[in-house]
């Protein structure tokens, strides 16, 4: 399919298989407008019992950003930058292709605070603590707004990377008690091109009736 993609088309399924992981984005401004549509396909996502009790927090301020990407970047040295280098690469990729990805999330991690907007995804989760389906409502809602930036032309993704220092990025970020956040949404133009997504076979993941027998006709 990859090689009959149009990457200026909006039709749903070219979005949805084109819709990369765009960490390389430039320092220029994006307008409000747009913003606000990512926004309102955030929340028309679907959440559990229609509670909507998501918030997002849209973060401009160069400050903020900078006191965030200290803990962002320590992540990466002491974690993900060591994993990264000691991982084979996934399926549907090769040595190459994940070298260059791993060269973007050093570009993201060393530019985090330059992306013009950050969407943070938060929940008010009151006082329970987050566990396995916490985030059942507000991963929808990402996910909305990263097909949403990739149709206006706009690059996005989703990071968790703050969660490793939670508190530390959570008191950054100004956060009060009973909400948490899920998501980081670093926006702006892209550096790159849009996809086609590198993903393994069907074949590698799916399933039917019992854990690793193969899914007919794939």
């Amino acid at each position: 399919m990859a090689d009959d993609l149009d990457l200026s088309d909006t039709d749903v399924f070219t979005i949805l298989h084109t819709t990369r992981a765009m960490r390389r984005l430039k320092p220029d401004p994006v307008p409000d407008e747009l913003i606000h549509k990512i926004l309102r396909a955030g929340i028309a996502a679907a959440n559990g019992g229609n509670t909507q009790r998501w918030r997002f927090l849209v973060v401009k301020d160069p400050e903020i950003k900078k006191a965030v990407q200290v803990h962002y970047k320590r992540a990466f040295d002491e974690i993900i930058g060591p994993r990264y280098a000691s991982s084979a690469p996934p399926p549907g990729s090769t040595a190459e292709k994940y070298h260059r990805q791993h060269a973007a999330v050093e570009y993201l991690t060393d530019h985090f605070h330059e992306a013009p907007v950050w969407i943070v995804a938060c929940q008010v989760d009151g006082d329970a603590p987050p566990n396995r389906t916490s985030g059942a409502s507000i991963y929808p809602a990402v996910q909305n707004m990263l097909l949403a930036a990739r149709a206006l032309g706009l690059g996005a993704t989703l990071t968790t990377r703050h969660l490793l220092f939670e508190k530390e990025s959570e008191a950054a970020l100004g956060l009060p008690d009973g909400v948490h956040s899920y998501a980081i949404v670093p926006i702006g133009w892209p550096m790159g091109r849009f996809g086609p997504v590198g993903r393994g076979a069907l074949s590698e993941f799916v399933y039917q009736d019992r854990w690793g027998e193969p899914l007919p006709g794939i």
